[in-house]
């Protein structure tokens, strides 16, 4: 006998973001498992186990999951932002491909949510309304140099740039050294907006030249967009600015 798990994006931080389908996947699972501080943004309800883990413990918390819906269990794995990006759903994905047969059984769904991103953007205007991309500052599970060659290549093609895991006590200075890789390719007025807990009460967005950008605060909570030639800061009185990223370009 098999049951299910529900990977479940719950988005950005605001319940009124997180989608229909993934509050029901939520509402049905027995069994919620997560990093801590993910969980904590998911109601309660009678009877439905609980089970937080550490922000490092992905692959112990996949093979825990899919244990428990390998039995029969409706178990829900609970990530913030999309489970796709940088996220749950490729550590699941990878404990399938690498675990125990029976966890082929399980039948999986994934439920997208709001990722950081996306929902700075929002708040910003439309800076990725070009070509972009998403690259983790996180060198946990990637070399530094293969972060800065994607920094620098990304760059200089054009796109413009999320950056996800930007800083951290145990990584204090990959953010300023990738600011520092960025000016290489990039104009020192190119925009970089910073988000802090988009759509959550401690909410901030600031909006600088990539020139100021190291001197910003930054924490695990930020995302970062970088922008391109073509992003545009359009003042408004009394308005926060525009950030908005040409979708017609000049050859």
């Amino acid at each position: 006998m098999t049951g299910r798990l529900d990977v479940v994006g719950i988005g950005p931080g605001d319940a009124a973001l997180i989608t229909p389908a993934a509050t029901a996947a939520l509402a049905a699972a027995e069994a919620l498992y997560g990093y801590g501080p993910y969980l904590a943004r998911v109601p309660e309800r009678p009877g439905q186990q609980r089970h937080p883990t550490d922000n490092r413990e992905e692959m112990d918390r996949a093979a825990a999951a899919l244990d428990s819906a390998a039995t029969g269990a409706r178990v829900a794995m609970v990530t913030g932002g999309d489970p796709g990006v940088f996220a749950m759903a490729a550590a699941v994905c990878e404990a399938i491909e690498h675990g125990r047969p029976a966890w082929r059984a399980v039948e999986l769904a994934v439920h997208p949510g709001i990722t950081a991103m996306l929902a700075l953007a929002a708040k910003a205007g439309a800076p990725l309304g070009h070509d972009f991309c998403a690259i983790s500052l996180s060198d946990n599970l990637k070399p530094w140099p293969v972060v800065e060659q994607r920094l620098a290549a990304a760059a200089g093609a054009g796109f413009a740039i999320a950056l996800y895991n930007p800083i951290s006590r145990a990584r204090p200075w990959q953010l300023g050294a990738a600011f520092a890789c960025l000016a290489q390719h990039l104009p020192p007025e190119t925009p970089v907006i910073f988000g802090h807990a988009v759509a959550r009460a401690a909410e901030q967005v600031v909006i600088v030249p990539l020139a100021e950008a190291a001197a910003q605060p930054a924490s695990m909570a930020s995302c970062i967009i970088i922008g391109t030639l073509h992003t545009r800061i359009v003042p408004r009185p009394g308005l926060p600015p525009l950030a908005y990223t040409a979708r017609r370009l000049s050859a």
